[in-house]
């Protein structure tokens, strides 16, 4: 069949909106909710679960055949391998269950690329969306970032995780070799929201060892606002979406903390 990915994106809007809707009043009654622990420092809750099934309804119902993967449950495998919906029903769960600005993200997999995407913030109504080849939007006007910063003005995403996460052995001491030189560094507790703000120049770039569900949509719009997006060592697609090491982020921002992650000797 043929496939529009902007008609695509109009639905997988509409679903962001009702999981919008959804996790909000559960936001605004948040101390009665059930929580449980899926690992060190990271929670689920109910809203996360219903968030997720409502999203998979909604786009399933319209491309049964389709695939679907998710936080919160196993895969869904339709008959057409193609075409996959990503899925974070919140992401940044400890900000949710805090009171603190979360985000809705989806991305459409063809193959083994991303041709569109949104970040949706419920707390702050922003809708950022991306098509492939056709730019990035906040509330449909135009993302485009600025090439050139100077190191002094650089505003960095990152997360800080807690020690005993392995797999982010070694990150304080890649956030102290990025934190001198440069404006400020910010962590939102949101990788979507993390690239959604580099797309928007709120941030001038982004790093953390990350999840691609988390990461899709928003690497969409930082390339469509005219970004750079590599792993830590400037290697494409192949690499960061297997490792989860990203960084995006404008071409002087890119450049600076290439260099700098580079030079970071860690443990072993």
């Amino acid at each position: 069949m043929s496939v529009d990915p902007a008609r695509v994106l109009e639905d997988m809007i509409e679903a962001a909106r009702r999981a919008g809707a959804l996790t909000l009043d559960f936001f605004h009654r948040r101390d009665t909710l059930q929580i449980g622990v899926k690992g060190p420092g990271d929670f689920v809750s109910i809203a996360d679960e219903q968030s997720e099934t409502l999203i998979r309804d909604h786009l399933l119902s319209r491309y049964p055949d389709w695939s679907l993967s998710g936080e919160e449950f196993p895969p869904v495998e339709g008959k057409d391998a193609s075409y996959r919906f990503l899925v974070d029903p919140i992401d940044g769960t400890t900000n949710f269950l805090n009171g603190l600005d979360y985000t809705i993200t989806i991305a459409l997999r063809q193959g083994r690329e991303t041709v569109c995407g949104l970040v949706y913030n419920p707390v702050t109504d922003e809708m950022f969306t991306a098509l492939k080849g056709q730019g990035a939007y906040l509330n449909g006007a135009r993302l485009m970032m600025r090439d050139s910063v100077d190191v002094g003005q650089m505003v960095v995403g990152t997360g800080l995780p807690t020690p005993n996460l392995s797999m982010h052995e070694g990150a304080y001491a890649r956030l102290d070799a990025i934190r001198a030189p440069i404006g400020a560094v910010r962590v939102l507790g949101s990788a979507a929201n993390c690239c959604a703000y580099v797309a928007c120049g709120r941030f001038t770039g982004y790093f953390e060892q990350t999840g691609f569900v988390d990461t899709a949509a928003g690497i969409l719009l930082v390339e469509e606002a005219g970004g750079v997006v590599t792993d830590w060592w400037g290697r494409g697609a192949e690499h960061y979406e297997q490792s989860g090491l990203l960084i995006v982020a404008n071409q002087s921002t890119h450049a600076f903390l290439l260099n700098q992650l580079q030079g970071v000797d860690l443990p072993g």
